[in-house]
């Protein structure tokens, strides 16, 4: 970041620690002498003697008697008889730093912004700074106005009232170039990138490295983005196609794009839904040293272990509304939670109790080479069976080879025990089986169609009248799901891609559970969707089991895992290493199965 690194922050370690002491943002004079005195060694007895017999000094050292006691710099010997809760520990380092955050001039500010669509207020008067140094949570519920405050900062919407203001100027963004002039750089919920593109030139789109001759400089453009995955620590091939990467992949080159940006103010929108613990930590521990550097961050997340690893700050959101500005060391969890959805979450998995039926789904000896091997489970009548495993573990591709989306080598699916051809999703649907799928945005909807039309398209040619589907019908039919699931929308005439993450989802579900299924597959079913919602789809998944729909839910989340699943099918490398049961399975149990590893006794 060339314009961070111009920055008096990024000084040696000394002059850093001296930097995020409260005392030098309120009094220019004597916080500057002192600030000086601490680029060096810390005050030896009889330097503290020598300033103490300065008049010039001793006058200084006066005016700033109130505010010594909070310098993170080791206490002079004059100052060991305070009380001990006014002298910073090494421990306390830390918090003093994100205290001094309140002093410095914001880098981004959000003043008093609105922002609706058609009868929908997504955003009403919401406000809040985005600091330098500093990561800053934005939380709430889904169709809590979070997208939308990210759309607003990077110049994809404008707000109908109130301001934005980057380093205390007001700036009015026609569109995302602006945004990106002014050093905003947003990492999305979903990738967009383009798949026919190679890797190297979507992290290049825009800003493409040029030769003398003015033609686009690849091998240059190739060595950038080389060694922007060796910042990130992943082995990506810049000259591969994008097209074919995993979600976590191309959650990897969206975060490498906005790092090449080098940008002031890094959005980064549930960045980590699709990577791995190992990933994560990588992630966090880029993003900490853009931080030091100046940067301010804005990290949307709806898993609270990650806010409180990283921010420093959080701002929570309800119903489009401006609920609290607060220290993430002054909240709990359960005080967020409470915060974003009005209430106590007491039962986030209510998994009710069921006696399982017959066998609904056999999968027999199912391989495909260099993906899965021999993968063999059954799921029965109000059963909900989870496949567990790490990113790569082969889950998803199981499941689509199941349903006929993916072809396989060998082995047999069969759903009351008929057998389903092979490569067949028309076949797994006149069967009884219903896939909701990872990436609800690429394979789960069509973003530019209404929702109903998105809810009915597989009951499409049930639901035409002489080959005719009429609006009316259309209606009636996607109004039962969105309300039975608590959809938020405006319209059901309104395109899907104007709902939030969680609310798509929920279209998802509709539309395969208003075909009346007797199997399942949810693949990653609360992926990207807040704390509440989760309860709304785990409560949903539930009923239905005790309805005796079979239910197979892939998931990468374990507390997901363990606390819905009857039994849990842990993968590894394509294989399956473990079947557990409920009483069986714990957080330990199944990491090693997932990891290849024996189970400690």
């Amino acid at each position: 970041m060339a314009e961070a690194n111009a920055r008096p922050e990024n000084r040696p370690a000394q002059n850093s620690q001296i930097k995020n002491d409260p005392t030098t943002d309120h009094s220019p004079g004597p916080a500057t002498n002192e600030t000086t005195q601490d680029k060096a060694a810390p005050p030896t007895r009889e330097k503290a003697a020598q300033d103490s017999a300065a008049p010039d000094k001793q006058a200084a050292q006066e005016q700033q008697d109130n505010v010594a006691q909070e310098k993170a710099a080791p206490p002079a010997p004059d100052e060991t008889t305070k009380p001990a809760s006014t002298r910073p520990t090494q421990a306390t380092t830390g918090t003093a730093k994100r205290d001094n955050k309140n002093h410095e001039p914001a880098r981004l500010e959000v003043r008093n912004v609105s922002k609706s669509f058609g009868a929908v207020a997504a955003v009403q008067g919401v406000s809040f700074p985005l600091h330098p140094g500093e990561a800053h949570a934005l939380v709430g519920e889904n169709g809590a106005g979070k997208s939308t405050i990210v759309k607003m900062l990077a110049g994809v919407h404008r707000p109908d009232t109130g301001t934005l203001r980057v380093d205390g100027s007001d700036v009015d963004f026609s569109g995302p170039a602006d945004a990106k002039a002014a050093g905003i750089a947003v990492i999305y919920q979903e990738p967009t990138l383009f798949p026919d593109l190679s890797v190297a030139e979507n992290i290049a789109m825009g800003n493409q490295p040029l030769t003398r001759l003015r033609q686009i400089d690849r091998k240059q453009m190739h060595a950038n983005a080389e060694r922007l995955f060796r910042r990130l620590g992943v082995p990506l091939d810049p000259t591969r196609p994008a097209r074919g990467l995993s979600i976590a992949d191309q959650q990897l080159v969206e975060i490498a794009k906005a790092l090449s940006a080098e940008a002031r103010v890094l959005i980064m929108d549930e960045p980590t839904a699709a990577l791995s613990a190992v990933e994560v930590e990588r992630l966090f521990a880029v993003v900490r040293s853009l931080r030091d550097e100046g940067a301010a961050i804005m990290f949307i997340s709806h898993r609270f272990e990650e806010i409180t690893a990283l921010c420093q700050r959080v701002t929570i959101m309800r119903d489009g509304r401006h609920v609290a500005t607060e220290m993430v060391a002054d909240l709990s969890v359960d005080d967020m939670i409470r915060r974003m959805v009005g209430r106590d979450l007491s039962a986030l998995f209510p998994k009710q109790e069921v006696e399982p039926g017959e066998v609904v789904l056999e999968v027999e000896g199912l391989s495909r080479e260099g993906v899965f091997r021999d993968i063999s489970f059954s799921v029965r009548a109000g059963e909900i069976v989870a496949l567990a495993g790490l990113v790569g573990a082969g889950r998803s591709e199981v499941m689509q080879a199941v349903f006929g989306v993916d072809p396989y080598d060998s082995g047999t699916v069969k759903v009351h025990g008929r057998r389903l051809k092979r490569n067949e999703p028309r076949a797994a649907m006149a069967a009884g089986m219903a896939l909701v799928p990872e990436d609800r945005r690429q394979q789960g909807l069509v973003m530019d169609l209404s929702i109903e039309r998105n809810v009915t398209l597989p009951r499409a040619r049930k639901l035409a009248r002489l080959g005719l589907l009429f609006g009316g019908t259309e209606r009636e039919a996607a109004e039962t799901w969105t309300r039975r699931l608590q959809t938020k929308l405006g319209r059901l005439s309104d395109a899907v891609g104007t709902l939030s993450g969680g609310n798509q989802q929920k279209v998802v579900l509709a539309k395969w559970l208003a075909t009346g299924p007797k199997l399942l597959i949810v693949d990653e079913p609360t992926r990207g969707i807040d704390v509440g919602t989760k309860a709304e789809v785990h409560r949903l998944m539930s009923s239905l089991a005790a309805d005796g729909l079979a239910v197979v839910m892939v998931s990468s989340e374990l507390p997901e895992v363990l606390g819905m699943a009857d039994r849990i099918i842990v993968l590894r490398e394509g294989r399956v290493t473990a079947e557990l049961t409920r009483g069986e399975a714990t957080e330990e149990s199944v990491m090693y199965a997932a990891m290849g590893q024996e189970v400690a006794v």
